[in-house]
């Protein structure tokens, strides 16, 4: 006779403790604009493979991602401040 045995992870993989905690998703959500800047900054590239790219668009895209990313090391840092100071 064979034991029936059950592979643990399996069963456990979709359980709905592993859900990405609140704190978690708030990292997420605080780090959006640089993603959509990151992605901004991918499609003018993507756009550049087609024609030759300008000086501008080029400077706007790294532009708009170095400002996203300021922003959340601004907004990192004042969060991390005693009393909320900025």
């Amino acid at each position: 006779m064979n034991d029936i045995v059950t592979v643990q992870d399996a069963v456990t993989a979709f359980a709905d403790w592993i859900e990405p905690t609140a704190a978690e998703l708030d990292a997420v959500e605080a780090e959006m604009p640089v993603i959509l800047a990151d992605v901004e900054l991918l499609d003018a590239h993507i756009v550049t493979l087609d024609r030759v790219p300008s000086e501008l668009d080029a400077r706007r895209a790294r532009r708009r991602a170095l400002a996203a990313r300021v922003a959340l090391l601004n907004h990192t840092a004042g969060a991390s401040l005693p009393g909320g100071a900025a």
